[in-house]
């Protein structure tokens, strides 16, 4: 059975950091691309960055130079450090796993940034 369990969202000041957790079970983590995506209310889910098992990394736009996806194998573990946070990053942030058409998701962890 496959699980991707998320941790570490909460409230946070603006200009604050966080790191998010995802730790993966089921699946042979080291060939699998993990990623954050996240949703906020009213909008579509988008992409916030990705880590392929050859360790290269894609971010968002509006993610760039503030938010960093790291990846540890030996734990299963995937992370998404995010620092300078602004109100706009406000969202529901999704833990996800894809290994060509095999995507798994995890239940989200929400993330809310005062102003």
């Amino acid at each position: 059975q496959v699980q991707l369990v998320e941790s570490g969202g909460g409230l946070v000041q603006s200009g604050g950091s966080l790191r998010l957790s995802c730790a993966a079970s089921g699946i042979i983590f080291s060939i699998y691309t993990m990623g954050w995506y996240r949703q906020a209310p009213g909008k579509q889910r988008e992409l916030v960055a990705t880590a392929t098992s050859a360790g290269n990394t894609n971010y968002a736009d509006s993610v760039k130079g503030r938010f960093t996806i790291s990846r540890d194998s030996t734990k299963k573990t995937v992370y998404l450090q995010m620092n300078s946070l602004e109100p706009d990053d406000t969202a529901v942030y999704y833990c996800n796993g894809a290994l060509g058409p095999l995507v798994y998701w995890g239940k989200g962890t929400l993330v809310t940034v005062s102003s």
